[in-house]
């Protein structure tokens, strides 16, 4: 069953590149995808010198925009030794000015600068800066993590800066479950040099569909927070008092409060404590983890040595499931005023918050439920952009490797507009979370509660399907 999935994956990847004998005209598609010269070197000025205030050099002669321009940001660090070809492979294609290593030029900086001097030339009266902006779209080459960190600058636009240019995905990480959603493929084929050139065209061709997007807040114990080593995608906000008509529960006077958005799952529990102890292998060994397939490899193995395997949930305190610890209470739909308490089952100890219907490298821990199953428990068919998302639990580590393996799926436990989880500690002195791949370990208190609330961004991201 496995084998034939990859085989499917692999010939799906091959025919998402364009590389099932589609004939793509380069120049036709270079002319369509490149800016005039003025407006690179006009945009590559503003980002280097961080001034969207610069005045492009004169044009003699009326330009004509691209069609859709196309920018790509790239991880250099993806995709084993090869993502530094790519990155030469797109540039000779685009032109440096078009092609950005993230670790070099953070999205951000592009936002901030790139695209407001477009804005700024456009305010100007030039009709072409006008029309670059306007259809401007982006590629993104990288693992999820990176295709978030993309989103999430982009995400700023839509306050007050529209239109937020859509976004298509160059699989080069090890999941890569963003890029499996909206028909990318599962990985990017290094060995066809011109899969460059299809994925080029795909951006310009494929449809736009919309994403939601999740905030999740932490608000945990004042001087809980003073030892903690967040991930990248969470930030301190204000420290502020809880409320007591709102929250239940045993409330600190005060609380330390982070914040953060997940595009894919966010999670709590082994499935996080095994990310956790993956991560710090491979950062204190980097030699180890030279691509998606040895990346798997060690993960499975980290798996099987944490616990999860053969170690029944009452032996230890620290193995027991997730209800000893949590209370998890939901708003069903946005109207929702009240929340309403859900039951976690015992033998549950990991739940994942899923946005998307891939995790896990493609894995599909809700499934495909039958109309008839979702009439009786009260469930809609999951989409990415139906402001709701699928709560499920992974139980012993046998019952996670079943679903892991796409025999069977999670323990389904709600689907929600909102999600309330309430942590407090008992003989547990810490809590293993994670949030689009990047894990942390949260401290938790014996008496007093710490909050993880997750509700909808108010805006879509916008992604290009690579149909």
């Amino acid at each position: 069953m496995e084998n034939k999935d990859s085989t499917s994956s692999f010939v799906n990847t091959l025919r998402g590149f364009g590389l099932g004998g589609i004939k793509i005209d380069r120049e036709e598609l270079k002319k369509q995808t490149q800016m005039p010269k003025y407006l690179r070197e006009a945009m590559d000025l503003a980002i280097r010198s961080k001034n969207a205030q610069v005045v492009a050099r004169e044009v003699v002669s009326p330009s004509i925009s691209a069609e859709i321009p196309i920018v790509v940001f790239i991880n250099e660090k993806s995709g084993g030794r090869l993502g530094p070809a790519l990155k030469v492979w797109f540039q000779e294609f685009l032109g440096p000015e078009q092609v950005f290593d993230i670790l070099d030029v953070n999205p951000s900086v592009f936002v901030q600068y790139g695209l407001a001097c477009l804005e700024n030339l456009a305010s100007l009266g030039d009709d072409c800066a006008r029309k670059t902006r306007q259809n401007l779209r982006i590629v993104t080459a990288g693992g999820d993590g990176t295709v978030g960190w993309v989103l999430s600058c982009l995400a700023e636009l839509s306050k007050k800066r529209k239109p937020v240019p859509s976004t298509g995905v160059i699989p080069l990480g090890t999941g890569n479950d963003l890029s499996r959603t909206f028909d990318w493929g599962s990985s990017f084929p290094f060995l066809w040099r011109s899969a460059v050139k299809s994925s080029i065209h795909k951006a310009t061709t494929g449809r736009i569909r919309h994403l939601d997007s999740w905030e999740v807040v932490v608000s945990m114990p004042s001087g809980k927070s003073e030892s903690l080593k967040l991930p990248h995608s969470l930030k301190k906000t204000e420290d502020l008092t809880l409320a007591h008509n709102v929250y239940d529960g045993d409330i600190p006077d005060e609380a330390s409060c982070f914040a953060g958005v997940f595009y894919n799952y966010f999670s709590i529990g082994m499935d996080a404590q095994v990310a956790y102890g993956f991560h710090h292998l491979r950062n204190k060994k980097p030699y180890l983890a030279q691509g998606p397939i040895s990346n798997k490899m060690i993960y499975s193995g980290y798996s099987c040595s944490q616990g999860w395997f053969c170690t029944s949930c009452i032996s230890d305190p620290g193995l027991r499931g997730l209800k000893n610890i949590m209370h998890l209470s939901i708003k069903k739909d946005s109207n929702c005023s009240e929340w309403e308490n859900i039951h976690v089952p015992k033998s549950v100890r990991a739940i994942v918050v899923l946005n998307l219907p891939n995790y896990g490298s493609g894995r599909h821990p809700w499934g495909s439920p039958k109309p008839d199953y979702l009439e009786k428990r009260d469930f809609v068919e999951a989409h990415v952009d139906d402001g709701l998302i699928e709560i499920v639990g992974l139980k012993q580590g046998w019952h996670a490797s079943f679903v892991m393996s796409k025999i069977i799926s999670g323990k389904h436990i709600t689907q929600a507009a909102a999600v309330r989880f309430e942590l407090k500690g008992g003989e547990w002195k810490k809590a293993y979370m994670q949030m689009d791949g990047e894990p942390w370990k949260q401290p938790i208190d014996n008496d007093l509660s710490t909050f993880v609330e997750v509700s909808k961004v108010p805006h879509y991201s916008v992604m290009i399907s690579g149909e």
